[in-house]
């Protein structure tokens, strides 16, 4: 697994703050990874993931992994950083990881404000010289769940984070609906021609169903009904090979509504047959980056790569999270297109 770039979050006051914010910010407890995390004016700015590197610190390729860190950083605009080395337990050289991290950081005039090593289920901080505060061989790790932080996000709506990144992939992988025959089928019917001489009624119908489906998910009736809810999800699927009813989709949702339509999409993106997973895995990756779910949006990402190499937006959008673009100038991207979309779609 590669970088990951993941938009901003909360406040954090304490290094068990930060402890149990990682994994909520990463989607998944970390392992064998070095994170950083910018923070502007005390608040929580980008947070940042890398492989733990395998070469050591005096290769090129050391310098290249965390040069690539500290240029997000820059970019993000962060007057100071947090940074945490995940050091695997066959290594030994995480406080001189974090030495030379911090070092990057202080010649592109950042302040470190933390640095955690967690090693072997302890942590202690490189920057406390207080050794009855942080003795030599660290602290226990606190267990997530019994933190006031992870209290507080899962009151807030945020789910607790996957044990592994292994389980969050596993949470978008294909249910066997998905090799259905008859569902294929009920699929294959809705999908849009672009020659279609009813392309226009084809294309309000894609956009009517996505608003049926999202409403049932709102009522809380979807489940009951299988028969018309396959129906209407096939529908669905089906209808989004359009590239119109794909950017219908991508706008259809505002700051009330993402939750439900993420909900949709994951639901969408597990029972979506082969060769129609990209458009869907495209809305799920757009709608998780904005959520502050950088990781999700990445497994995403790779589910519509594996599903259609060559798929436009899938392309765009992996430069976008790579490049750390802002979340909030997405939204405003995103939001600016929908009526456009909706006046060339319904002919207004």
């Amino acid at each position: 697994m590669g970088n990951e770039i993941l938009p901003a979050m909360t406040t954090l006051t304490s290094p068990h703050d930060l402890l149990a914010a990682i994994p909520f910010l990463i989607g998944y407890h970390p392992t064998n990874s070095l994170v950083m995390v910018s923070l502007k004016e005390e608040s929580v700015g980008m947070a940042m993931r890398v492989d733990y590197p395998e070469c050591q610190i005096d290769d090129p390729c050391f310098q290249d992994q965390i040069d690539l860190l500290v240029h997000h950083l820059v970019r993000d605009g962060g007057d100071g950083a947090l940074i945490l080395a995940y050091v695997p337990d066959t290594r030994g050289d995480g406080e001189e990881i974090l030495n030379a991290m911090a070092t990057a950081i202080f010649r592109a005039q950042i302040e470190v404000r933390e640095s955690l090593l967690i090693w072997q289920g302890r942590w202690r901080s490189i920057l406390c010289a207080d050794t009855d505060c942080c003795p030599p061989q660290g602290r226990q790790l606190p267990e997530l769940a019994t933190s006031n932080f992870a209290v507080e996000q899962v009151v807030q709506g945020r789910q607790m984070p996957f044990n592994t990144v292994e389980e969050m992939s596993d949470s978008i992988a294909s249910l066997p609906l998905a090799r259905d025959a008859q569902f294929i089928a009920q699929v294959n019917l809705n999908r849009v021609d672009e020659n279609s001489p009813n392309i226009r009624g084809l294309q309000r119908d894609g956009a009517l169903c996505i608003i049926d489906l999202v409403s049932r998910f709102i009522a809380g009736s979807m489940g009951t009904d299988i028969t018309a809810d396959q129906e209407l999800s096939a529908r669905v699927v089906g209808r989004l090979s359009d590239i119109q009813i794909r950017d219908f989709a991508l706008g259809a949702h505002d700051e009330a509504t993402r939750d439900i339509y993420a909900m949709m999409w994951r639901y969408l993106i597990r029972i979506a047959p082969v060769g129609f997973v990209a458009p869907i895995a495209c809305l799920l990756a757009v709608l998780s980056y904005e959520r502050g779910e950088g990781a999700l949006a990445n497994r995403a990402l790779e589910r519509a790569t594996h599903d259609d190499p060559s798929y436009s937006l899938t392309t765009l959008l992996g430069r976008v999270f790579s490049a750390g673009w802002p979340p909030e100038s997405f939204s405003a991207m995103r939001k600016e297109l929908h009526p456009k979309v909706c006046a060339t779609i319904f002919d207004h």
